[in-house]
C-alpha cells in the first residue's frame, strides 16, 4: 500500500516515520521544505504538491495545524481532492473543527473519496512511541481497511461514529486535560504560596485520588518551571475555543473551559503562546486570568 503523508511538524514527523519503519512505501509533502528532510534521508519520496503525492497514493493522510490548512491541502486548488482517484483514503489526524471536518468529508465522497477524522492524544511523546490515542470519525468498514495503518501509530483505537465524531471526542479530551492543569496550576501555587515546595506538593498528590497523567506530566513541568515547548500553548487555545463552540450549539454551559480559555488567550497576548501548557501556573501565581 502506498502512503502519502502531509504535515511533518512535530507530530506528523515521528508518525511518517514510524510507517516508513514499518516497511510502507510512503511520500510525503511538506509546505516547508526543511521539514521532509528527515523523511527523505529514511527513504521517503518527496511530492511537489497535495494534488501530485495523492496521485500515487492508496491512502493520504495529513497533520496540520488549523482547519484552514487541512481545507487547503485537501480541497485547495492545487488539494488532495484534484489528485485523488476514487478509493483512495483521507485520514486526518488534525484536531478542527467538527462542522468542518463534516463539509470537507462531503465533498471528498462527492468524489468518491473516502474520509475518516483521525486527531490523537498522547502529544510529541506518544507519536515518537507510536502510543497515541485515535478518536475515528467515518465509516466503520473504511476503518477496518485503514486500521493496520493505524496499529502502527497508536495504542488504541477507538470508533467514534460518523464524520465529525472524532474531533467531538477529542473537544473532550482537550476539555478535560486544560481544565485538569488548571486544576494542578491552582494546586501547586497555593501550596507554594505557603511555603511548601512544589515539588513535594506534587508528590504528595501523585500518591493519591488526585493523581492523574496531568498532574504527573504538566505538574512536573510546573514544578521545575520547565516551560520548553512540548505542544504551543496556542494549540491548546484554538481547541478550546471548538470546544466552547460546541458547547454554545449544544447550549451548556462550560465555566472551567471559559477561564482556561482566558487564561492561554493571556499567554498567546503576553508573546508567550509557543510556551508549554505547563506556563498557565505563571498566570494563577499573579493571578491574571483576562
Amino acid at each position: 500500500m502506498q502512503i502519502g503523508f502531509i504535515g511533518l511538524g512535530v507530530m506528523g514527523r515521528p508518525m511518517a516515520l514510524h510507517l516508513l519503519k514499518a516497511g510502507h512505501s510512503l511520500a510525503v509533502y511538506a509546505r516547508r521544505p526543511e521539514a521532509a528532510v528527515p523523511l527523505a534521508a529514511a527513504g521517503a519520496t518527496l511530492a511537489s504538491s497535495p494534488s501530485e503525492l495523492a496521485a500515487r497514493s492508496d491512502v493520504v493522510m495529513t497533520n496540520v495545524t488549523a482547519t484552514a490548512d487541512v481545507e487547503e491541502v485537501l480541497l485547495g486548488a492545487d488539494g488532495v481532492i484534484h489528485g485523488a482517484r476514487p478509493g483512495t483514503i483521507v485520514i486526518d489526524f488534525s484536531t478542527i473543527s467538527p462542522q468542518s471536518t463534516r463539509r470537507i468529508a462531503a465533498a471528498l465522497a462527492a468524489r468518491n473519496i473516502p474520509m475518516l477524522d483521525a486527531p490523537v492524544s498522547g502529544g510529541p511523546v506518544g507519536a515518537e512511541t507510536a502510543t497515541l490515542v485515535i478518536m475515528v470519525g467515518g465509516d466503520a468498514d473504511v476503518l477496518a481497511t485503514a486500521k493496520p495503518l493505524l496499529d502502527c501509530l497508536g495504542r488504541q483505537i477507538v470508533h467514534m461514529g460518523s464524520h465529525g465524531t472524532g474531533q467531538i471526542a477529542k473537544a473532550c479530551n482537550q476539555l478535560a486535560l486544560l481544565v485538569n492543569a488548571e486544576g494542578t496550576a491552582e494546586a501547586l501555587a497555593l501550596g507554594v504560596r505557603y511555603g511548601l515546595d512544589a515539588g513535594k506538593v506534587r508528590e504528595a498528590l501523585m500518591g493519591g485520588i488526585a493523581a492523574s497523567r496531568v498532574l504527573e506530566v504538566f505538574g512536573d513541568r510546573m514544578a521545575k518551571r520547565d516551560f520548553k515547548p512540548g505542544m504551543a500553548a496556542r494549540l491548546y487555545d484554538k481547541d478550546l475555543g471548538f470546544v466552547l463552540e460546541l458547547a454554545r450549539e449544544a447550549g451548556l454551559e462550560l465555566p472551567a473551559a471559559a477561564i482556561v480559555r482566558a487564561r492561554l488567550d493571556r499567554l498567546v497576548a503576553e508573546g508567550k503562546s509557543t510556551q508549554d501548557l505547563a506556563a498557565l501556573i505563571e498566570l494563577v501565581e499573579r493571578g491574571s486570568s483576562g
